[in-house]
């Protein structure tokens, strides 16, 4: 039987350089037979063309064109037929895989690393993220970046559709194992420094490439075998704070150990050469939902990224927020364990023996966690305390109200652009 065929999922907003890497990997590919599948948002599939014409191949001949919508959702079945006719019609020593320029690599990956029969043909090398870098910087300079979508997506109420550039850019880094910065040509060095550091808190083991024209050597990006399945879930940066932060002391607000607000280790920075920092804010008492809406509207530009879950008084969902540079959002999970009835809350619990769990607030808490540059850590803290309810508010949290999603599933923007 013969051995599985490395694949390199390749990612990267509009207009980074995908099509010019892929041109390129082939031309200089050498002994290498690299299969391509490509997919474009439009109905027309330019990207393969584009390929098949710049390397002088056919699309029936290596590039195999999926069109009308993205790889890692409505077309999940296509690219499932295609891999596997690939692998049976023709030999080759690896697969790229170019999602469309407004999508995620992780539903990709997992379509080669869950039980099937194309995890039985090819195993995932790396995964690759191209950036513009230029635009990711300003994207994260106040400058407001283009939107990811189509008119055709809004109208069809594509709610993705309306997404920020930014949104996209930062989760294609945070779940990358290689970071092309691409048309290091418009940057400084000191620039070029500073992508490089905000990659690196994105996403703390990525590699990072500086290229301009996508001229990436092909030993750069193949065989490398970056990418390992059990840590996907585990790639963000965010994620990495928040397990190095530890979940050891659990603070009230109204009861902390250095009279600050918060504990001595519910903060984390990494390395600062260009001023990247980034800081857990844990706590065990509810936010007025108006107020904290406020501070997060209010956020400073050096913030780059925040995530987690957040307490809301009056709600028994767990929300969970996402900012990317200007855009936030927030998403309605499910309950907290301790808002279920008795034996189905000892259930959850029995299940899970390593729960946090509070003797009076149950699993109840905050923990959001703040990646950014040149911003005021205490002030934010400060902010973020005086978000959180009084007493009086909270004997009365059912009458709170704000703009957070109150029903599971439902998301709502809280900032845009």
């Amino acid at each position: 039987m013969r051995d599985t065929i490395p694949v390199t999922i390749l990612s990267g907003s509009l207009g980074a350089g995908k099509t010019t890497l892929l041109n390129h990997l082939l031309t200089e590919a050498g002994d290498r037979d690299i299969a391509v599948l490509v997919n474009d948002m439009g109905t027309v599939n330019v990207d393969a063309e584009l390929i098949a014409e710049g390397s002088e191949l056919d699309v029936d001949d290596g590039v195999a064109e999926l069109s009308n919508g993205c790889i890692c959702c409505e077309l999940q079945d296509d690219l499932e037929t295609a891999v596997v006719r690939l692998a049976d019609d023709r030999d080759f020593d690896a697969l790229v895989v170019e999602s469309s320029g407004i999508s995620e690599p992780a539903p990709v990956a997992r379509l080669f690393t869950t039980e099937s029969r194309v995890a039985a043909l090819y195993r995932v090398d790396t995964l690759v993220t191209v950036l513009d870098t230029r635009l990711f910087l300003d994207s994260f300079a106040g400058e407001t970046p283009e939107r990811r979508g189509t008119v055709e997506a809004n109208a069809d109420g594509d709610n993705d559709a309306d997404r920020p550039l930014s949104d996209l850019m930062v989760e294609q880094v945070e779940l990358s194992n290689l970071v092309v910065l691409n048309k290091t040509d418009l940057c400084t060095d000191e620039e070029l420094d500073e992508a490089e550091e905000l990659v690196g808190a994105l996403q703390p083991d990525a590699e990072t490439i500086r290229t301009t024209f996508s001229q990436v050597d092909p030993d750069q990006l193949f065989d490398r075998a970056l990418f390992d399945q059990n840590e996907i879930n585990d790639l963000p940066g965010w994620k990495r704070a928040l397990a190095e932060s530890g979940h050891s002391h659990d603070h009230d607000a109204k009861d902390d150990t250095d009279g600050t607000g918060h504990g001595h280790d519910d903060h984390h920075h990494p390395e600062e050469v260009y001023g990247v920092t980034s800081f857990t804010y844990r706590r065990r008492q509810p936010f007025h939902p108006d107020r904290l809406a406020d501070v997060l509207r209010g956020l400073p530009s050096g913030v780059v990224r925040s995530k987690g879950t957040v307490w809301l008084a009056g709600a028994e969902l767990r929300v969970v927020i996402g900012q990317a540079g200007p855009s936030i959002r927030a998403e309605a999970q499910g309950p907290w364990i301790a808002s279920l009835p008795e034996v189905e809350r000892d259930m959850y619990r029995s299940n899970r023996p390593d729960l946090d769990w509070h003797d009076e607030h149950g699993d109840r808490r905050t923990e959001l966690v703040f990646i950014g540059t040149d911003y005021d850590e205490e002030a934010l803290r400060t902010a973020l305390d005086d978000a959180l309810v009084t007493d009086e508010e909270w004997t009365d949290s059912e009458s709170l109200t704000g703009p957070f999603p109150a029903e599971q599933g439902e998301e709502t923007v809280i900032r845009s652009p």
